[in-house]
């Protein structure tokens, strides 16, 4: 009892409990992986299109970015984004009189690393999402007289989302992990929290096991709206037995 009581006083909302911080963290966590995620759909999108082209050369430079951007580390990524945005930066500052080091946003380097790389990864299960639609369904549509927009908006974009959720849930947990790394930016999110915690403590233990219970409740509840979403775009569809 005494190792728990100790235990919660750490990471407790007490005057020396840590608790507080590791929520802020967590939500940060969760902040720089929504909008990461959210940036890599929308540029798969664009790549999946890209990737269905009758254009050859098109379809060669979205097969290039999915190739490379999965192949390449993401810690590498997010090193690129952020030396290369911050002499970016510095660049700018130095043609309006500034001279000197001007990091780039610790927040905007993590959204624009895991979009670039989570686009790549979303792109694919888009693409095999858009394969698997019945063309019959996609015919029907066109011979009624549906313009390409409207088309799109009601039965294309809905049929693909319905095939691409449980690959997009997925690629969501591989955000939610790699959001992790954005710490080297400086980013204060949960990881980083917890070596933070951990240093003024020296009890790495007890924060680094608070960490992986957090990690696995957004985990778990990010399963449970998945399935949600799963259950309700496939209302009405008979499952084979």
């Amino acid at each position: 009892m005494e190792l728990i009581d100790s235990y919660l006083a750490l990471v407790g909302v007490g005057q020396t409990g840590w608790g507080p911080l590791l929520l802020t963290a967590a939500a940060m966590t969760i902040g720089v992986s929504v909008c990461g995620f959210l940036a890599g759909t929308v540029i798969g999108s664009v790549i999946t299109i890209m990737q269905l082209s009758p254009h050859m050369a098109v379809r060669w430079l979205a097969d290039c970015y999915t190739t490379i951007l999965r192949g390449v580390p993401d810690l590498l990524i997010i090193y690129l984004f952020y030396f290369g945005g911050s002499s970016l930066l510095g660049s700018v500052g130095g043609l309006l009189g500034y001279h000197g080091f001007i990091g780039m946003p610790a927040f905007l380097t993590g959204t624009l690393a895991l979009g670039v790389v989570s686009a790549a990864y979303q792109a694919e299960v888009f693409r095999g999402a858009f394969k698997s639609v019945a063309r019959g369904e996609i015919e029907a549509a066109s011979a009624v007289g549906m313009r390409p927009w409207p088309k799109f908006r009601r039965i294309i974009a809905p049929l693909v989302l319905r095939y691409a959720i449980p690959g997009l849930g997925n690629t969501w947990q591989l955000v939610l992990k790699e959001s992790a790394l954005i710490s080297v930016t400086g980013l204060v999110e949960l990881l980083r929290q917890s070596q933070i915690a951990a240093g003024s403590t020296r009890r790495p233990f007890e924060f680094y096991l608070t960490a992986v219970v957090l990690y696995l409740v957004i985990t778990w509840v990010s399963s449970i709206l998945f399935r949600k979403m799963e259950a309700r775009t496939t209302q009405g569809i008979r499952r084979a037995l």
